[in-house]
């Protein structure tokens, strides 16, 4: 007869492995998966607004051109061509030299970290951020020196700059500068500059994750830390976002000094990247217009994005406070204090059938922070489902409040 252990009770275990658990954006990816409920929940992309066609023909070409395409193989170098183009549209100079393919970016944040992070050692982000960026530290069991942030304007630098003068030395700073994750504020042109300033001055590294930055509903977006600096800022970035997520390929940006030491992290992590989906998506590149394709996911976003913004503004109660975002995917709403987004979502599952994220659960460290505010995911639905879900959610919001009241 078979019995069945807790993960905890071998204790073969890591210590780190034995306290971790699923984010709590996995658990809803699950939950929110039924055809019957609303997501905001997830960073999905819109499946409707894949380039298909682009995508089949590029494979074909890939099979059909190239023997290797099934095989092992190195970076691909036409790939990594086209990224130098693509990067330059954000006003990043770099070389191919210094272009290193990942299997997402999630990868690409966890080979920095393992390249510069000693178990036990230190880190500083803000004290809200993304839920993976955590997994990736997590198994360092580092110390965390958190920050907050402006909603209107980013991370509060004063707050970085006070922390560094008293003479922490963290491994790096881990920064979204465009359409945060979950905040939805991107950093200022004053803040941008100030950071990199500061990571000259203390030699201190910034991982610079972007996987928003091509999505801007502005005119004129600012770019990146990486155009700034080509020595302190390693940039993330990938194709999920702006293609499709399941070809799973990112990459990242790094002084071409380093390459050779995230070979050797890559190499043990999962040999490569995988060939086929490098191939699909340099010949993606060559057969298709991607400025074309961009245009079109930064109209169809920013329709949907203004969508979700006047049904917060018609649904949700005046109390409540959120920022329109010029770039990504979220809107970051802030409920009445007091309010229980956790106890809200379990209500919204139930009965509205509608899924978002409580703001609690990008909290980087233990803390009661953000318990009444939600994020709200505004690529996945179309409008008229925005305009439900969230009619619906504003509902049970308005109900909350009452009761509270």
């Amino acid at each position: 007869m078979y019995t069945t252990m807790h993960p905890a009770e071998f204790a073969s275990l890591a210590k780190w492995a034995q306290k971790t658990q699923r984010s709590p954006l996995q658990e809803m990816l699950f939950a929110a998966a039924k055809p019957e409920i609303i997501s905001f929940a997830m960073g999905l992309p819109a499946p409707e607004l894949f380039p298909v066609e682009g995508v089949m023909k590029a494979a074909e070409q890939a099979l059909r051109d190239d023997s290797r395409t099934l095989q092992y193989g190195p970076p691909y170098q036409p790939l990594k061509r086209h990224i130098v183009r693509l990067m330059a549209k954000r006003n990043v100079i770099c070389r191919e030299e210094q272009i290193f393919i990942t299997t997402g970016a999630q990868q690409g944040m966890n080979l920095l970290a393992r390249l510069l992070l000693d178990p036990g050692g230190t880190v500083l982000t803000e004290r809200l951020i993304y839920t993976g960026f955590k997994q990736v530290i997590d198994p360092y069991e580092p110390r965390v020196l958190s920050v907050p942030t402006d909603p209107q304007t980013g991370i509060d630098i004063g707050a970085v700059a006070s922390i560094l003068s008293r003479g922490a030395r963290p491994a790096f700073i881990y920064a979204i500068s465009s359409g945060h994750n979950p905040l939805a504020v991107s950093l200022t042109e004053a803040k941008r500059s100030r950071m990199v300033e500061l990571a000259r001055q203390y030699r201190i590294p910034i991982i610079e994750d972007d996987p928003y930055g091509f999505l801007n509903y502005e005119d004129a977006a600012l770019p990146p830390l990486r155009a700034y600096d080509d020595q302190w800022v390693f940039y993330v970035g990938s194709f999920s976002k702006i293609l499709t997520p399941a070809l799973r390929v990112g990459w990242l940006v790094v002084p071409e000094s380093l390459m050779p030491k995230v070979s050797v992290v890559k190499e043990a992590s999962d040999i490569d990247t995988n060939t086929f989906t490098q191939r699909i998506i340099a010949s993606f590149l060559e057969l298709e217009d991607i400025n074309t394709h961009l245009s079109m996911l930064r109209r169809e976003y920013r329709a949907r994005r203004d969508v979700m913004a006047q049904a917060l503004r018609e649904s949700f109660p005046a109390e409540a406070k959120w920022e329109i975002p010029d770039h990504g995917v979220f809107f970051w709403v802030e409920l009445p204090h007091g309010m229980d987004a956790q106890s809200l979502l379990a209500s919204a599952l139930k009965r509205e059938r509608v899924a978002f994220i409580p703001g609690h659960a990008f909290n980087v460290e233990l803390s009661n922070e953000a318990t009444n505010c939600m994020r709200l995911n505004y690529s996945h639905s179309n409008p008229e489902l925005i305009r439900e879900g969230i009619g619906r959610l504003g509902k049970l919001t308005r109900e909350a409040l009452n009761r509270k009241i």
